[in-house]
């Protein structure tokens, strides 16, 4: 791209989200400075989605309004240390790019160097071989070019050798052997705009840097109990300075940043809930205040991970709940009975199968909001029979990124075919359909119409395996007629021998036939 406009920005905001899920948990894992509270990549995932939130909501047109909305939404969702860090690098941005329709090369070059001062102010004391490191190094080499790409390739390299610098830079990092945790975090959001600017293109190594072994979480050693935040109104800065100096005789890891008008967002680590909020109190209108204990945190991180299945009925929810997901039965999927599905998984982390497009969307749509800070991630599956591919590959003790793209990669590498019976006239890609016709659709096209449903469902695993396939899985509908198993089988034998066939009953469900072939 030669300049980024505001639907590449959306872009980026989206994309960064979702690599930030990918990486959440190798993230925390790493979290050592400046307390091991494991939790470094939630924040910034959980800061993230509330600026996606609010960009949402928002629905700008202009670069300078797609900033505006991630900044807003940025700094009134902001978790953690880290969060607050990164609402003030994006508040940078949004200031640099505000009244601009598109962005140059030199132009996303000074928004990289104002969100650098902006978070360094962010901090009272700040420290080198942290998040403030990795993003002072990514400003410097955005400066190395003037063509867009070339600049935020050179953020991007410099963000990489800087983060693996951190350990030389920390005694705490080098001797728990890993980089910085918000720093690595930082280096997936600059990567995540290198591929929307270059074509898809990642510079980042993956897995990014040496990790504790899956499961492992470093111990907190904080002096303090607490994580107090809240958010502040109506305090002029003057008395805002008042109240961060009052912080730091309670506790460390003081924070207290502002959007540039009249919002602040306070974080503080102590032991004195009740005089940490008192001071806000005292300064302004306190506001969405959020306590955390580091002790109850740690047990939370230690939770399982858990993949829920949807399903339209109570028997394919056998054969999901048989290898080992969650399940959650729906005609029409809800929002409300979603959230509570993936409450009771009791899982800091949940992969969801949504086993169908529509279900996606409202998945989706449930994951951009609360999810009371767990961890969810939406592998995409169109199909049960996707579902099944991509939970027979689930490993819970791999590394999170790898687990999800290994069941994205064997989800996608299902095709996906299925027969139901036409309830109206239409037209299609293969001609008209009449009520009673029997339909065979191939990863959502219809390819055939018939009227014999044992006829038609030989014809559709014949397209099917003509480019090949290995396994073939069937499920079989409650309104399939009973010889339809046995036809199926007896078909595979003559024509595809080589193929491992398994079949399941799959009760009610919108097709009579579901087949998938990996």
């Amino acid at each position: 791209m030669r300049t980024l406009n505001a639907a590449a920005a959306r872009r980026w905001a989206d994309l960064a989200m979702s690599a930030l899920a990918a990486e959440r948990e190798a993230i925390d894992r790493i979290n050592v400075y400046p307390v091991a509270d494991g939790d470094t990549g939630t924040n910034l995932l959980q800061t993230m989605r509330a600026a996606v939130r609010s960009l949402d909501e928002a629905e700008p047109d202009t670069l300078g309004g797609v900033c505006d909305a991630l900044s807003k939404g940025a700094l009134g969702g902001a978790c953690g240390n880290s969060g607050m860090l990164l609402s003030q690098a994006i508040r940078g941005v949004a200031e640099s790019l505000r009244e601009v329709v598109v962005a140059d090369g030199p132009g996303l070059s000074a928004a990289l160097v104002r969100a650098e001062e902006l978070a360094r102010l962010a901090v009272a004391e700040p420290a080198e071989g942290t998040l403030l490191s990795v993003l002072s190094a990514a400003a410097r080499g955005s400066r190395t070019g003037e063509e867009l790409g070339a600049v935020v390739r050179g953020a991007v390299r410099a963000a990489i050798d800087a983060l693996a610098a951190t350990p030389a830079q920390l005694p705490a990092l080098a001797e728990a052997g890993v980089v910085d945790a918000g720093g690595r975090g930082l280096v997936v959001l600059l990567d995540a705009l290198h591929a929307v600017v270059c074509d898809g293109e990642w510079l980042a190594p993956h897995g990014g840097a040496p990790n504790p072994e899956p499961g492992e979480v470093l111990e907190h050693d904080s002096g303090y109990d607490y994580e107090v935040m809240y958010l502040l109104a109506g305090a002029d800065p003057e008395r805002v300075e008042a109240l961060r100096a009052r912080l730091a005789e309670l506790g460390d890891c003081v924070s207290v940043v502002g959007d540039g008008v009249d919002s602040w967002a306070v974080h503080v680590h102590c032991d004195d809930i009740g005089g940490a909020i008192e001071a806000g109190i005292e300064t302004g209108r306190v506001h969405k205040i959020k306590v955390t204990r580091f002790a109850d945190q740690q047990q939370e991180h230690a939770r399982a991970v858990a993949v829920l299945a949807c399903v339209p009925g109570a028997e394919l929810g056998e054969v999901f709940a048989a290898e080992g997901a969650d399940v959650l039965v729906v005609d029409e999927i809800e929002v409300d009975r979603l959230r509570e599905a993936l409450e009771t998984t009791s899982a800091a982390h949940v992969l969801v199968l949504p086993n169908d497009p529509e279900t996606a969307a409202v998945v989706e749509r449930a994951v951009a909001g609360s999810t009371e800070g767990r961890d969810v991630v939406v592998v995409p599956t169109a199909s049960p029979v996707q579902g099944l591919a991509a939970l027979a590959v689930h490993d819970p003790s791999r590394r999170r990124a790898d687990d999800q793209v290994a069941m994205t990669e064997a989800a996608a590498a299902t095709r996906r075919g299925e027969l139901r019976v036409a309830d109206a006239e239409a037209l299609t890609w293969v001609g008209r359909c009449r009520p009673g016709d029997v339909l065979g659709l191939i990863d959502g096209e219809v390819v055939l119409i018939g009227q014999d449903l044992t006829a038609a469902a030989r014809d559709l695993l014949t397209r099917m395996l003509t480019i090949g396939g290995e396994l073939l899985t069937t499920l079989i509908g409650q309104d399939a007629p009973a010889e339809l198993p046995a036809a199926i089988d007896d078909h595979l034998r003559r024509v595809h021998p080589e193929v491992e066939v398994a079949s399941y009953p799959a009760g009610p469900m919108p097709a009579v036939l579901l087949v998938g072939v990996e």
